[in-house]
């Protein structure tokens, strides 16, 4: 079984209000010179290996359904099975 990511963003000119509602409320925080933009995260399971093949299916299900390429870019990514050392988990 392997893991795959998919992070969608908001393409840099277009506008993310909840990006900046965040940033704004990390500064009223006291957390000052830290710009947010907001995106979502898509994991997704696969059945077997991540070949080739199936991160092309993976790539094409992002592209038709997870995000909408007119305004948000994507990109796909095998997640290790174990969490890196530095990774923070709330």
């Amino acid at each position: 079984m392997a893991r795959v990511v998919v992070d969608v963003m908001p393409k840099p000119e277009i506008l993310d209000p909840q990006g900046k509602a965040v940033t704004g409320a990390l500064g009223r925080l006291g957390f000052s010179g830290i710009s947010v933009r907001q995106g979502k995260r898509f994991e997704l399971e696969l059945e077997g290996e991540a070949t080739p093949e199936r991160l092309a299916e993976v790539e094409k299900a992002a592209e038709t359904l997870l995000a909408n390429t007119v305004i948000e870019t994507f990109t796909v990514r095998v997640e290790a099975d174990e969490p890196a050392a530095a990774e923070v988990k709330a």
